[in-house]
């Protein structure tokens, strides 16, 4: 996988991405704007203060439309007005304790929204490639220690995850009932769990981390022995814009893809956190503290051969090298740094390019 001819790829190609001003979203989109595309996104306003897409300095640099994925006359407004020949959907209610707050509200975002934008895709024949953004947590979990495989079942446990089941669901059956023609390429990608610099969300480990420090207190981990597939956000980010190029090309692509770490990358929340503290240094602890919140899942990790025997493809960076990127921007953040320099470095190093076209 050359991830330089992926980046060159998308110059002057317009590309719709929603859930565009998350974190996910801001750092996709900033790759975009660096690769020289015209990018349209569609999404709520920030979910956080601070928010990353205002860090990132993305709104002068992009078509940002304020827009719910529930609502599909805006969609289509957005479509109309960007025709893309790119979709990356990424919007969606991402945190699994907010999904046992409002069951209703994240499968209404997570299923009926990926509906409208398959809809959308359908409708408007400037499209030509759409990847829907879901998650590891999507398969069955019997806690069992082996990576999961894309033919494994789907069936999430809290309403988040099960949303994205569905939500892989819905793709699969508008790929058969729709997008048989070869005229419109759809897959859906499956990350683990992702780390990096921006992140301010809440009950995710590394922010959590970070606003801990700031306030000079012992970070608090709840669940030190649970393993996930921590990966820094730019792998994920490839891999969307790699599929997305590959089955424009050819449609035989388009297909389901594993996305995370290797496995001796997938770690305990604790050795993540130790990691965390040696990266920060200035002697921060955490501390181990059970609130007794709602089920998740302990033991995650997946196996991405697919990905790889397709498309050759290997993740860059380890997970002791994610945590010191994402170090590396919250300490800039924190000192009032240049952190859109840090992202700028870090997608430079990724993707081997030496042009920036903002």
């Amino acid at each position: 996988m050359n991830l330089t001819e992926v980046f060159e790829f998308y110059r002057g190609k317009r590309v719709l991405v929603t859930g565009h001003t998350g974190f996910k979203g801001s750092w996709l989109c900033r790759i975009l704007v660096k690769a020289g595309a015209q990018v349209t996104g569609y999404s709520l306003k920030p979910p956080t203060a601070p928010a990353l897409f205002s860090l990132a300095d993305l709104e002068r640099h992009m078509d940002s439309i304020t827009g719910d994925v529930r609502d599909l006359s805006g969609l289509k407004a957005a479509f109309q007005k960007a025709s893309p020949e790119f979709v990356l959907h990424l919007a969606a209610q991402p945190i699994v304790r907010d999904s046992y707050r409002e069951p209703v509200l994240t499968y209404e975002t997570n299923v009926m929204g990926t509906v409208n934008v398959l809809e959308c895709a359908r409708q408007f024949g400037s499209v030509r490639s759409v990847v829907n953004v879901t998650t590891d947590k999507v398969y069955e979990n019997v806690e069992q220690d082996y990576g999961y495989r894309e033919g494994d079942r789907l069936d999430g446990f809290d309403p988040y995850s099960n949303s994205k089941s569905c939500s892989e669901l819905v793709t699969h059956s508008y790929k058969r009932s729709f997008f048989t023609d070869g005229r419109c390429a759809v897959s859906t990608c499956r990350a683990g769990n992702v780390i990096g610099g921006g992140d301010f969300a809440n009950d995710r480990i590394v922010p959590d981390c970070v606003r801990a420090v700031g306030k000079g207190a012992p970070i608090v981990v709840r669940n030190p022995n649970s393993t996930r597939p921590y990966q820094h956000v730019l792998e994920p980010l490839a891999v969307y814009l790699m599929v997305a190029k590959a089955q424009y090309e050819d449609r035989a692509l388009a297909d389901s893809y594993n996305v995370g770490p290797d496995d001796k990358d997938c770690v305990t929340t604790g050795v993540l956190a130790d990691l965390f503290c040696d990266a920060w240094g200035g002697g921060v602890h955490w501390i181990t503290q059970n609130d007794n919140g709602p089920h998740e899942a302990n033991f995650l990790k997946l196996d991405c051969g697919r990905l790889k025997e397709t498309f050759g493809w290997q993740p860059r960076y380890g997970v002791k090298d994610a945590v010191k990127m994402s170090v590396e921007w919250y300490q800039s953040h924190a000192a009032d740094g240049d952190t859109t320099l840090v992202m700028d470095r870090q997608i430079a190093e990724m993707f081997g390019e030496g042009n920036s076209h903002v």
